[in-house]
């Protein structure tokens, strides 16, 4: 009798804490969603509907480009060369090659022969995207750094729109990161893609910057104040996501982090699985690393504005745990395969219609930059490819998290998926 009352308590008190995941499950990504459409309306209403630049009446001061290379033969002559034929007035070019095993480097000194704004430094062993920019930084003659990937093209008027936030909004102003939209159109997951940054990247930098403090900047277009990043060290080399990285150093050092949603950047994305799979769990192990170095912010009264922060990405991490373990939970413990289904079904019909309402405001805002409504249709295979696809990457990036802080070292890069097809 008293094993069977044992064994029912038991079961009371699981069922209590599986009732709480269930919540947590469900209301997470339901509030987070409002969240983000609001946040984001907010910012697009006050912030981006209004506010011109008249480019002739500025005196515009000195930009140094820092674009970082490894193994980009087939597209870094396409950036070199709308980066040299920007409208900017005052700007340099410093490509730096990373121990490219293909023949970047070759490429790199011919192009040093075609454009007078370029310099290139060759660097014979592969020591990662933040060694790179830390050569680049200081080679560099300006005081203004704008970071762009090397397989990636820069709007004609983007540098304008970033270097304006350091020069007439403040002195704290520390960093600028720009809107990257997809190039490569052809594919149903570059599709899918571009959906993604309308409606979640995009939505989510607006709330950020309305709240006072970004998750990052983009690694594929963001600005810097040099005498910032001097301030907090330049770029972490162990850090397998520099911009996730400098971000927070930037920030915990009370400097200024803007979104320019007018600076647009276009860029490749991986058209395959496993092109994805691999960029996103550098991602989610970035995310996670930051969380991991800086969990003493809690200690500091003066770091309380980025708290919120470092607690959605704890709460999205924990989510993913959370959904598989209440999955696994369901389907061992539901009467029947008919009843496991219906709750599936129920729950995530309120979320997906949640998703679809957030793509769809996203989306609207988004056009003014880039006409993006044209994909909608693609809408329909955007939450499975989102939520189950991120679930899995967060909880395969997290070993990887725990292992790098604790071996160290620089974090290098390989190869990236440049998708199948180029399209502007």
């Amino acid at each position: 009798m008293n094993d069977f009352m044992e064994k029912s308590d038991k079961m009371v008190f699981l069922s209590f804490f599986v009732g709480i995941f269930s919540q947590f499950v469900f209301f997470y990504p339901f509030i987070m969603s409002l969240f983000w459409m609001a946040g984001a309306l907010l910012f697009f209403i006050y912030r981006e509907r209004h506010e011109s630049i008249d480019f002739d009446h500025i005196d515009w001061p000195m930009v140094s480009f820092l674009v970082p290379c490894y193994n980009e033969e087939s597209t870094i002559s396409e950036t070199i060369r709308h980066l040299s034929e920007m409208p900017y007035p005052k700007k340099e070019i410093i490509a730096v090659n990373d121990g490219s095993t293909d023949q970047t480097e070759h490429v790199l000194e011919n192009l040093a022969g075609q454009y007078k704004e370029l310099r290139v430094i060759n660097c014979k062993e592969n020591c990662g995207k933040a060694n790179s920019l830390h050569l680049a930084c200081h080679a560099s003659s300006a005081e203004y750094l704008i970071c762009i990937d090397a397989d990636a093209i820069l709007d004609p008027n983007a540098a304008y729109y970033l270097v304006y936030h350091f020069i007439h909004k403040g002195e704290r102003v520390g960093a600028v990161t720009g809107n990257p939209r997809v190039r490569n159109r052809s594919s149903l997951l570059s599709k899918l893609q571009i959906i993604e940054y309308a409606s979640i990247i995009g939505s989510i930098k607006r709330t950020q910057r309305i709240i006072g403090k970004v998750m990052t900047v983009s690694g594929v277009v963001a600005a810097f104040r040099k005498k910032a990043l001097i301030d907090v060290g330049l770029w972490d080399r162990d850090m397998i996501t520099e911009d996730i990285a400098v971000s927070w150093k930037l920030q915990r050092h009370f400097w200024d982090i803007r979104y320019e949603p007018r600076a647009l950047c276009w860029m490749l994305v991986p058209e395959t699985i496993r092109g994805i799979w691999k960029q996103r769990v550098r991602w989610a192990q970035g995310g996670e690393e930051v969380l991991l170095r800086h969990w003493k912010i809690f200690l500091d009264w003066r770091q309380r504005r980025i708290w919120p922060i470092y607690l959605e990405q704890a709460a999205s991490v924990f989510w993913s745990f959370s959904w598989i373990i209440l999955m696994i939970w369901k389907q061992i413990t539901a009467h029947s395969w008919e009843e496991h289904v219906i709750w599936l079904s129920l729950t995530s019909f309120v979320l997906v219609a949640m998703s679809f309402l957030q793509l769809i405001s996203a989306t609207l805002m988004d056009s003014k930059h880039d006409n993006v409504r044209q994909y909608l249709i693609w809408s329909c295979w955007y939450p499975v490819f989102y939520w189950i696809l991120s679930t899995f990457v967060v909880i395969a990036a997290l070993p990887k998290a725990v292992r790098s802080r604790i071996k160290g070292g620089y974090a290098v890069w390989s190869s990236p998926d440049r998708g199948i097809g180029r399209n502007l």
